[in-house]
Parts: C-alpha cells; structure tokens; sequence
C-alpha cells in the first residue's frame, strides 16, 4: 500500500521515548485517517481508536470512555495507542485531554495519543490553549504530484487539471462523477462541517460565494473593492479577509500578499487568489479536461494555479514564504523568500517566446538568489513540481 512521507515521521515519533501528543493536522480526504490505519497495521502495541464524526451528541464524557478503553489496553499490555479523530467538534476538548494527560503522566501510564483533525482553526486554538507544552504538530497537505505519479500513475498534465484529491482521482475518467464527488463529498463538506459548524459565521451565503469567485479567479489578482463587487454583497473588507483566512485554515482556498520589504504595505495588497488544489478550480470552472486544454489561455490559468498550489502546500514545511509582485504593468507570478534570500518565479505553459519585463524589473529592483522560469522554455512542469520551495535556495 502506498504510503505518504508523512507517515515515516509519524511512526517515528511513536516510537520515540519522547512523550509528547502527537497531531495531525490537514484538509479533509488528503489521508490522514489512512496514514492512522497504516500505523495500526505497523505499530506493535495494541490500539483504540474512534471518531466523534460517529459519536451521536460527542461530548467531553465521550473522550473520557475513549481514554479508559484505552487505559485498560494498556493494564493488559504494557502499552497502547489512543488515536482521536475530528475531537476538535467536542467543546473544551483540550481541556479534558490536558487532564487525561497529566494524570497518565503522573501515574506512568505508557499511553501513546495521536489526534487528527480537518479543522486546522479549531485544533491550533485548543492547543496552544490548554495543551502547551505537550503535543507536536505534523501538518499534512495536500497531494504533491511525486505522490499522485506513484500511486495513480498520474500524467503531469491530469495533475494539473485533476490535482490531488487521492478519493477522487478513480474517477477522473468520469467526468460528471468526479465533480460530483468534489463538490458534495469535499466542498460542500468542508464548508459546512469544518467551518460553519465551528465558527461563528454571520453569512454563509457571503462564504460560500466568495470561495466559488476565488477558484472563478483562480490566479488572478483582485482588490478587496473588486471581489466585494462580485459578491453583490455589501460585505465589508475585514470580513472577506476573515472568511479567506478561514477557507485557507480549511485546505481549500488563500490569498497570496503582495510582496514588499515593507510589510505594513503587504498586508494592505490586493490578493492574488489561490485554490490549494487544482481540483477546486476544475470544477468550479465546469469544463471538461479535453476543453481546458484547447483554450490556452484558461490552461495557462491551471497551470499557475497548480504551481501557486505547490509552492503554498508545501512551504510551512519549508518555511518559505510565497508572494507575488506587480510594479505599475510589471508582474511576477511568484517571490519565494527565505530568510534574507528571494527568487522570482516566472510561469509558462507553452514555448512561445513571452516577456519576461516583469522578473527583469524585479531584479532589478531587488538582489535575487536566482531567477526561475517554469514551463515553456525554462524548468520543465513536472521536475519544478516533484521539487520542494526549498530546494531552489540549496543551489
């Protein structure tokens, strides 16, 4: 069975006499409840798990039966592994977790403790203020294209259109199928279970709209005036900021700032709007993959989408921050910055010889480590995509 990368640093970390809960964090149907199945099959300790996903009314009492089944597992046999799904729905659940945990700490109960959870929002809140001190977080993004080529023998060119929802990929040969399952089974659920029902939202209609003019305009840039407009919403700018913040908090869609050494001024920037999954913009724009690849200029618009996916997925791990940069009619699709060190990063989707003013005024406004031209003549798509941010700092 196909096993992600994550799933090594997991284990690992189970393994490891350290003592610390361990967490999971990821947009829902990436593979976190597989990568916790593939630790049952491996570990060798016996393991309690559950789901208040499938716990009617889940309460804090729910935790505390989960705990003591697990507790008993490891009177039986010396140790055990209690793994909680979705816990982030249970009120004050750090809270009750934080005194399960002492007291096995207290008492030398070699109880080993995975969470996962969808809702990045709700878990890192109760964390950091119940539990400090006593968990590692490991986030899990989305598919990369290295991961989808190995386990569907995915082309370059499905990745960019299909992206990497590993549920959805068998059904990529149907069309009408495929969306169908993204939308209902991802969407329409992130949205209503990971967001509305945790938070506190005062217009859903404003949400959900708003992500669907998101991965309308994948790529592009909007100001907040223009994305107001088309929301027909009287909405105001702190509201979409906060509504984008949680749609990117859920894995399905972000803003990326404009770069600028002054940071003030990014925050103050016009958005450029990124689904995290091309997956998201193939269906929200409804055309089938053959008619997005005879329309040019809509494909170059997926394969920025599926770079700008990349680069955003995979940074935290990297810690590499993402912008972009426009200077008057000067663009630049991307600026990678680490530490003191940038690279601009220009997208191609075809041979053709195209300007490159924009990364040559930003050079020469700002000391690059490199510059990248991906696609076209530059970085081939598919070795720029199986390659970490990080990695184009090493060289």
């Amino acid at each position: 069975m196909f096993k992600r990368p994550q799933f090594k640093i997991v284990k690992d970390r189970m393994n490891s006499p350290f003592r610390s809960i361990q967490v999971m964090l990821g947009s829902r149907q990436i593979g976190k409840s597989t990568i916790a199945y593939q630790l049952i099959e491996e570990l060798k300790m016996p393991v309690h798990m559950a789901s208040a996903d499938d716990a009617y009314n889940a309460s804090q009492t729910w935790i505390q039966a989960q705990w003591s089944i697990a507790r008993q597992l490891v009177r039986d046999n010396g140790s055990a592994l209690l793994i909680l799904d979705e816990v982030q729905k249970i009120n004050d659940w750090s809270g009750v977790i934080k005194q399960l945990w002492d007291e096995d700490t207290r008492n030398k109960v070699n109880l080993k403790v995975l969470l996962l959870g969808s809702s990045t929002l709700m878990l890192q809140s109760g964390l950091t203020e119940s539990l400090a001190g006593r968990f590692e977080i490991l986030n899990i993004p989305h598919w990369c294209f290295d991961e989808c080529y190995d386990a569907f023998d995915l082309s370059i060119e499905e990745y960019i259109f299909y992206g990497g929802y590993p549920g959805a990929l068998p059904l990529k040969d149907d069309w009408n199928r495929f969306k169908s399952y993204v939308k209902d089974s991802l969407i329409e659920t992130v949205i209503s279970k990971d967001i509305l029902m945790q938070v506190n939202i005062k217009k859903p209609p404003l949400l959900r709209r708003l992500f669907e003019v998101g991965c309308i305009y994948s790529s592009q840039i909007l100001s907040y005036q223009k994305i107001v407009g088309q929301l027909n919403d009287s909405g105001n700018i702190t509201t979409l900021e906060h509504y984008l913040y949680l749609l990117g908090q859920a894995g399905l869609l972000t803003s990326i700032d404009k770069f600028s050494v002054e940071k003030v001024r990014q925050r103050a920037s016009s958005p450029k709007l990124m689904p995290l999954n091309s997956a998201l913009f193939a269906v929200c724009v409804g055309k089938t993959f053959e008619e997005v690849k005879k329309d040019h200029e809509l494909w170059g618009r997926f394969v920025e989408t599926a770079v700008g996916a990349h680069l955003v997925n995979a940074s935290k791990a990297d810690n590499v921050e993402i912008f972009y940069w426009r200077d008057g009619n000067y663009e630049v699709d991307f600026i990678l910055r680490k530490g003191d060190k940038i690279i601009p990063i220009e997208v191609k989707s075809s041979a053709k010889k195209l300007s490159l003013n924009g990364v040559e005024r930003f050079a020469s406004k700002f000391s690059c480590h490199q510059i990248l031209i991906v696609g076209g003549k530059g970085i081939e798509l598919e070795l720029f995509l199986r390659k970490s941010p990080a990695y184009w700092f090493e060289i």
